[in-house]
C-alpha cells in the first residue's frame, strides 16, 4: 500500500499571510495610508508637470497672437494699398502693398513657429507613466 502525502497538514506558503504579526485593522490602516500617500504624490506630480506644459502652451499661444496681429496689419496695409492703387496711381499704392507683403511674411513665419511649438507639447507624460505603474502595483497588491 502506498501512502499519499496528507495535503491538509502540509505547509503551503501560498495561503499563509504575508504579515501574520499585524491585525486586520493595522493592515487596513497601512493600506489606507499608502493609497493616500500615492494619491498625494500623483497630484503633486501632475501639478509640477502641468506647470511646465502650460508654460510651453503659453509661449505657443503668444506667438499665435502675434501672428494674428501681424495678419491683421497685413490685411490693413494690403487693403489700403489696393484702395490707393485704384484711386491714386501705382507708386504710392505699390509702397503700401510692399509693406503689407512684409507683414504677411512675418505672420507666416510666426504662425509656422507656433504650430511647430504646439506639436512639441506632450500633456503630462510622466504622470501618465506613473499612473500606469500605480495601477500595476495595485493589481499586484490584490494578488
Amino acid at each position: 500500500m502506498s501512502s499519499a502525502p496528507d495535503r491538509s497538514s502540509a505547509y503551503d506558503p501560498r495561503v499563509q499571510p504575508l504579515q501574520p504579526e499585524k491585525t486586520l485593522g493595522e493592515l487596513f490602516t497601512e493600506m489606507t495610508n499608502d493609497i493616500s500617500r500615492l494619491v498625494g504624490d500623483e497630484i503633486e506630480l501632475a501639478k509640477t508637470e502641468a506647470t511646465g506644459e502650460l508654460r510651453q502652451a503659453g509661449k505657443a499661444a503668444g506667438m499665435a497672437a502675434v501672428a494674428g496681429v501681424a495678419a491683421l496689419l497685413a490685411l490693413s496695409f494690403l487693403s489700403a494699398g489696393l484702395a490707393w492703387l485704384l484711386d491714386q496711381g501705382l507708386n504710392r499704392a505699390l509702397s503700401f502693398a510692399i509693406v503689407g507683403v512684409l507683414w504677411v511674411i512675418v505672420a507666416a513665419v510666426l504662425a509656422s513657429a507656433a504650430k511647430k511649438k504646439s506639436k512639441d507639447i506632450n500633456v503630462l507624460p510622466v504622470t501618465k507613466t506613473t499612473l500606469k505603474e500605480d495601477a500595476q502595483w495595485a493589481r499586484a497588491q490584490k494578488s
